[in-house]
């Protein structure tokens, strides 16, 4: 369990005493994400039975979304020049908390609202609103886990899908269909649909207060960083279901519904830092196949029959963003699956899109 406590929770250390003036520990947190983690991820070896079901599963993440509403206070006071930090170190402090939100809260809030118990997920949905995505908590269990890799689910890309177009396909999308799906649900008890209890307007409240507070430590710039800290989250979790759904696709079956989900519907990224770091949601075939499994019971051998992307999720999710060279390495890697045993193969016609795309 260390090794996962150490991961996460060290960006989040790092990140604060750089928001209370100590400039090394802001370039120590960008160091961390743009080069020591992809370099171990390179150097130590991947494999996908990682299981350590014998350790604690609760604690890590409740200690988690509590450090995250921790640190965002404390940047937007440390971006307002308060702590006398230089120019060039509050862009560094920026880009440290926007990949610490984007890779660790967003990964950790997704643990959270699997959770059995309602005081985790209700604290998912409250990491997830602050950072402009409360939505999330409701799109990502009811309509992302029940229609991935069908056509149904906007947050799986298509082959040959660029991330420009994915990603407002994607957020509209899982917007709207989370909202349909709660109107439904307060429709069901007798309630209209507009009811204060619609838990987007629940997200509204909480981010309205955590934007207040952020004004009143920094301002309308502290606002406005507040604003864009949420939205280069959003975005990396958005590259991440791209990335990890990326032209996987379930057949569609003569009575109209969708054959089973397997684990070769998802690409897993077993990188050793990386996935200890986002508390193994890398491993995410496993994740969709038994989506109330705690993070460290991920892993299970039978998962093994996953594909593996090329690199770890974070280089991924940056190559995502050149569609040339992201064509060039995913198109052949999705050839080859759909090459695989057991594996329907893939139309000739799309076969051959792909091809001149490569």
């Amino acid at each position: 369990m260390i090794r996962f406590v150490l991961a996460s929770l060290f960006p989040y250390f790092l990140t604060v005493l750089g928001a209370f003036g100590f400039e090394w520990a802001v370039w120590m947190a960008v160091l961390w994400f743009v080069l020591l983690v992809p370099a171990l991820d390179l150097a130590l070896p991947r494999k996908l039975d990682w299981r350590s079901a014998d350790i604690d599963s609760k604690t890590l993440p409740m200690v988690l979304g509590l450090a995250h509403l921790v640190l965002l206070p404390c940047v937007i006071f440390g971006l307002s020049g308060a702590t006398q930090l230089g120019q060039t170190a509050q862009i560094g402090l920026f880009a440290a908390t926007a990949m610490v939100f984007g890779q660790i809260s967003a990964s950790n809030a997704h643990e959270l609202i699997h959770a059995t118990q309602s005081l985790p997920r209700r604290l998912g949905r409250v990491v997830y609103a602050t950072m402009l995505f409360g939505h999330h908590a409701t799109a990502h269990p009811a309509i992302h886990h029940r229609f991935v890799a069908t056509p149904r689910d906007p947050n799986s890309a298509r082959p040959d899908e660029t991330i420009y177009s994915f990603l407002p396909r994607a957020w509209i999308g899982s917007f709207q269909a989370g909202w349909n799906l709660e109107v439904r649900r307060l429709k069901a008890l007798g309630l209209s649909g507009w009811h204060p209890t619609h838990p987007y307007f629940q997200d509204a409240a909480v981010l309205t207060l955590s934007l207040s507070i952020s004004a009143m430590l920094g301002g309308v710039a502290g606002m406005a960083a507040h604003i864009a800290l949420g939205i280069f989250a959003a975005l990396q979790l958005l590259t991440s279901d791209y990335v990890q759904h990326y032209g996987l696709y379930r057949r569609q079956l003569k009575d109209g519904t969708y054959e089973a989900l397997s684990a070769r519907h998802s690409w897993n990224a077993p990188n050793a830092v990386s996935r200890l770091m986002m508390l193994n949601a890398p491993l995410h075939s496993e994740h969709h196949l038994r989506p109330a499994t705690p993070f460290p019971a991920l892993g299970a051998p039978d998962t093994a029959q996953g594909p593996v992307l090329p690199y770890s999720l974070p280089l991924m999710a940056g190559l995502a963003f050149w569609p040339k060279q992201w064509r060039k390495i995913m198109n052949r890697e999705l050839i080859r699956v759909h090459l695989a045993k057991d594996v329907p193969p893939m139309p000739p016609s799309r076969a051959r899109r792909m091809a001149r795309a490569d």
